[in-house]
């Protein structure tokens, strides 16, 4: 049944509304309503929050991860030039920079009002020069821009230029003019990030914030500021990190965000000789571990839930290296499995899409996969290059984006709008085991037995040294419009004949009796792969398509060709 669009989405609205918890409705009236005073009345709650500190820094033996991870590229002349790129998209913001370019997607203002790129002036060879430019443009965006208003003073972009500001102090501020003031205004930061946890949205964002509380608590030698970020970072531990050291949000590269948070806390914190976040280093210990064991064999994440590639330098310094092993392994708390036999590696999710009560970065993909052969990525996820609503922001998210089974058209779990979800597929693990010759998992979701005739779908995967296939039941009633895809990375040259696939080094057959196999070609829209933000890649991709009477059964086979490198 096709409903009004208007009753479709207050559906939606409410359904999504049914996940949170009442006390995340109330943080989020709080937050709306500070918002709201902070439109009319900037100027009262700056006088209430405005402190003048005599004095304030970080212990000399620390240094942010960001700091050492700095890269010089960018120079005092793009700087004076207004010139910033961030995302893949370098724009020219004029001088005087136009501190609030409204052409400028919104991640990309965030980005620009977050200041991490002051990191590179602290790394400039000319130390004067350095300090100077940082004046100027400091100078700059305050006179660009205005005290609460978004995007520039969003409590996220908030917290992480209190965290820049600390860090920048010592080298770019201290014992130059600029210090007071620049003082007063960390002071000004800290008491916005304190007055704005963003208790209603939790997740990384919340610990963003108090990473930024604790830091400017630090900076300020303020005790009990220490001690209140201390005792909200422990709660949080509690809830954000699962029991196998998974981040609760599913996403390898948020993952990896928020293990860095929790890095540069305690090593704040031991160097201020403050006492440790209780849990956090067996939390730092769990999450490097999990991490380790979801890398690809190219040493980068998979890019599953909004996640997009993290860098070898940063994972390096966070103290990850890939952990290959033989066989399985099963985290079964966020849901993901890693088959491995001979030169195939195979990831597979296995988990729920997101907590209920935080959907921003749920896809709807249960019983998606990512596979490489010889090291490198074969079949992969479609990624995300984009926040923005539209679309492509839809499409990524998507069910038909994925290496999984669509039906009738929709997706297992209501993804819509940027961030929202309301009906949310439920994963079982059915089963998994390895023997001699082969890693098995089997998996299926409940995310279409809204549909009529209640259709579920269980995916079998089994893997030997040199092969792969993937058993898939739609189990239910009912003549239903079912598509499978297999979405290749964009290196991979593909070709469609007689119903087999080569790809790459692979070969792939259908056993599907009735399906329409087709090869739908690089420059396909929608389609594509996202290799980050801002960067999405043409790339070929199969479709199994059918219509058929309920349950139904096909295989597909990878075959890998011999190993041509003996």
């Amino acid at each position: 049944m096709n409903l009004p669009p208007s009753r479709r989405q207050l559906g939606l609205y409410a359904r999504t509304l049914s996940h949170l918890p009442p006390q995340q409705v109330a943080h989020r009236i709080r937050l709306r309503t500070l918002r709201a005073v902070l439109a009319l009345r900037p100027e009262w709650l700056r006088r209430r929050w405005a402190s003048t500190p005599s004095e304030g820094g970080w212990p000399a033996a620390f240094q942010p991860l960001d700091r050492a991870l700095a890269q010089t590229s960018a120079t005092v002349d793009e700087f004076d030039a207004g010139r910033f790129e961030f995302l893949g998209l370098a724009l020219d913001l004029g001088n005087p920079i136009d501190w609030t370019p409204r052409d400028a997607p919104q991640l990309w203002r965030y980005h620009l009002h977050y200041w991490e790129w002051a990191w590179s002036l602290v790394e400039h060879p000319d130390r004067s020069a350095a300090q100077a430019q940082f004046a100027r443009l400091w100078a700059s965006w305050q006179r660009g821009t205005t005290f609460g208003r978004w995007d520039e003073w969003s409590p996220f972009v908030v917290s992480l230029r209190t965290w820049v500001l600390c860090g920048v102090f010592g080298p770019l501020a201290s014992g130059t003019p600029l210090a007071p003031s620049l003082l007063a205004d960390i002071a000004l930061h800290r008491e916005f990030v304190a007055h704005n946890l963003e208790l209603d949205v939790g997740g990384n964002h919340l610990v963003k914030n108090l990473k930024a509380l604790i830091g400017g608590a630090v900076f300020m030698h303020d005790r009990p500021k220490i001690d209140e970020g201390r005792r909200r970072l422990a709660s949080q531990l509690t809830v954000q990190v699962l029991d196998d050291g998974g981040h609760y949000e599913r996403s390898p590269s948020y993952h990896a965000q928020v293990l860095g948070d929790l890095v540069d806390v305690a090593h704040l914190l031991a160097a201020a000789g403050e006492p440790p976040v209780r849990g956090l280093d067996d939390a730092i210990a769990s999450m490097r571990r999990w991490l380790s064991a979801i890398l690809m064999p190219d040493g980068e994440v998979p890019v599953m839930n909004d996640a997009e590639y993290v860098g070898s330098r940063r994972l390096a310094a966070l103290g990850v290296a890939a952990s290959p092993s033989e066989g399985l392994t099963l985290l079964t708390d966020s849901g993901y499995a890693v088959l491995r036999r001979d030169r195939i590696h195979l990831l597979v999710d296995v988990g729920p899409p997101c907590p209920p009560e935080l959907p921003a970065h749920a896809q709807a993909d249960c019983l998606s996969f990512e596979l490489a052969v010889d090291g490198v990525r074969l079949i992969v996820d479609p990624g995300t290059s984009t926040y923005a609503p539209g679309p492509r922001r839809a499409w990524e998210r998507s069910t038909a984006a994925h290496n999984t089974v669509a039906i009738d058209g929709e997706d297992q779990t209501e993804v819509w709008g940027a961030f929202r979800a309301a009906r949310l597929a439920t994963p079982l693990l059915d089963e998994s085991g390895v023997d001699a010759k082969t890693v098995a998992v089997q998996a299926s979701h409940d995310g279409y037995e809204r549909l009529a005739g209640r259709p579920r779908h269980r995916r079998t995967w089994r893997l030997t040294t040199d092969r792969l296939v993937i058993d898939d039941e739609i189990t239910g009633t009912g003549r239903h419009q079912l598509i499978g895809r297999l979405q290749f990375a964009p290196e991979v040259p593909v070709i469609l004949e007689n119903r087999t696939v080569s790809a790459g080094s692979a070969s792939i057959t259908f056993e599907a009796p009735g399906a329409e196999i087709r090869l739908l070609p690089p420059d396909a829209e929608p389609g594509g792969v996202a290799t980050g933000f801002g960067h999405p890649r043409p790339a070929a991709a199969v479709q199994v398509a059918m219509n058929v009477d309920l349950p139904v059964r096909w295989s597909t086979t990878i075959d890998v060709a011999a190993d041509r490198s003996n």
